[in-house]
């Protein structure tokens, strides 16, 4: 279990640094662009290592049982979560409703998993990122994060919710690969 927290603790905490603004610009300033860039991503990759590692080492120790419906409404917001996930990374009118909305698919995958599942391990990995999530868009709001303005063609929203849905349906097939479970 410590690797898990050490390995949520280092993803969120390296991904909530530029939130602070002053010590950012000070080790770019210090070790230059591009060496901050790679330490940030080689301590992000560590993050997920160890939440991977300790994740699949946990013991199985309930710390809540599940409501009935929770897997039904993990299915749901799985499906929400992987389009607003297409919709960060494509053009599409998405972005005029929310500024985040990888974020709010990250928040959205945790809360189902946390519903689908009660044991601590899984609290701390979901509940963990989850929480991040969250506290990544207040601060990115509180350094100014605006909207998209433009309104762009309905097309797009549909490729988006098409990509979203496609990966929802291979996820699907591929959960019991590699988290070990079957979707049902």
């Amino acid at each position: 279990m410590t690797y898990l927290i050490i390995g949520v603790a280092l993803f969120c905490g390296i991904h909530l640094l530029p939130a602070a603004t002053g010590l950012r610009r000070s080790l770019i300033a210090g070790i230059g662009e591009n060496p901050y860039k790679g330490l940030f991503s080689v301590i992000a990759l560590a993050g997920i290592v160890l939440m991977v590692v300790g994740y699949s080492r946990a013991e199985l120790a309930q710390a809540f049982n599940p409501p009935i419906w929770g897997r039904t409404a993990t299915a749901v917001f799985m499906l929400v979560s992987l389009i607003l996930f297409a919709a960060a990374n494509m053009p599409g009118n998405i972005k005029r409703i929310t500024r985040h909305p990888m974020l709010w698919g990250l928040v959205l995958w945790a809360i189902g998993h946390v519903l689908s599942n009660g044991d601590r391990a899984s609290l701390i990995l979901f509940a963990g990122l989850g929480v991040f999530g969250l506290l990544a868009m207040l601060s990115a709001n509180l350094r100014g994060a605006i909207r998209q303005t433009n309104k762009v063609s309905y097309v797009k929203d549909i490729m988006i919710i098409v990509a979203g849905t496609i990966a929802y349906v291979a996820l699907v097939f591929a959960h019991p690969y590699f988290a070990g479970v079957a979707v049902r």
